[in-house]
């Protein structure tokens, strides 16, 4: 199955644009299901282009998922792969039939979006710009940015210099799935990033060729894991008391504002999400 495993998660970056986060679970759940197949198959291999999935190496599968400690929304990912992967194989006619009806994941209760406070957030910024260093005032640019955008971690750091449009008071995002959205950018934060750009940047710049927003200390683009350490860094010094994540931060704009009066819709557009019913769970904060 390994060969059919690759195809699918060709299939899923290239058709399905998902991203890499997405493909390394799929890869990981498949495998295991790959193993579970060669080990409970007592058939000798097959000369055949087919996949040999039965109803009884699935059920089997699925009780084995249940007997261990794994928590629910990790077994109904694992189940989602599979399924999704069985469908997959069946409308390759590399299966025999389309066995995926017969898994069904758990269900999973969503928890609700964990958002800062106002206090918390003006505390973590606050602490930000208490730093006069290089990193310190490029630290108060992306978080700054992060809280007025909303952007994921991931968008953050693939911004480009070319990306924000201060004349037109927005940034341009191209999201893992391809979609580009604009972001407008209020007054304060469009003098924030021209001064970034103008003075900051140029001070972590050491190659004329990088086109990165936010540079770390060797002039290099900044990496997801990178400024996740950084945010954790400065909610610690902030004295905030529970986890702060770039997540967390997003959350806070969606929270803050609907809070403050903005419409679902504009919400939504800021944030990306292709279904209006993501965004609706921020109204339950």
């Amino acid at each position: 199955m390994q060969e059919d495993i690759r195809l699918f998660l060709n299939y899923l970056a290239k058709e399905k644009k998902c991203s890499k986060n997405t493909l390394d679970a799929y890869h990981s759940d498949l495998i295991q299901l790959a193993d579970h197949i060669a080990h409970s198959s007592s058939q000798e291999p097959a000369v055949s282009s087919k996949v040999e999935l039965s109803e009884e190496h699935l059920a089997s599968y699925m009780a084995g998922l249940k007997v261990r400690s794994y928590t629910v929304s990790t077994i109904a990912r694992k189940v989602a792969a599979a399924r999704t992967f069985v469908r997959f194989m069946a409308e390759q006619g590399k299966a025999n039939s389309d066995l995926s009806p017969r898994l069904s994941a758990p269900r999973v209760n969503k928890a609700l979006p964990q958002a800062l406070s106002v206090a918390e957030i003006r505390k973590l910024l606050d602490e930000t710009g208490r730093l006069p260093t290089i990193d310190g005032r490029r630290d108060q640019a992306m978080l700054e940015l992060l809280y007025a955008t909303g952007l994921l971690a991931s968008e953050l750091m693939a911004l480009n210099v070319d990306d924000v449009n201060i004349g037109e008071g927005c940034i341009n995002i191209t999201s893992s799935r391809g979609r580009s959205r604009k972001v407008p950018l209020d007054k304060r934060i469009q003098e924030l990033m021209r001064e970034y750009i103008s003075s900051v940047r140029m001070k972590l710049l050491t190659s004329d060729r990088e086109q990165a927003l936010f540079l770390n200390q060797r002039g290099a683009r900044l990496t997801r894991q990178g400024f996740w350490q950084i945010v954790q860094g400065h909610a610690d010094a902030a004295g905030l008391s529970t986890k702060v994540t770039p997540r967390t931060i997003r959350h806070s704009y969606a929270v803050h504002r609907l809070h403050n009066g903005a419409d679902l819709r504009s919400v939504q557009e800021v944030l990306g999400h292709a279904h209006v019913a993501t965004t609706r769970a921020y109204k339950q904060v």
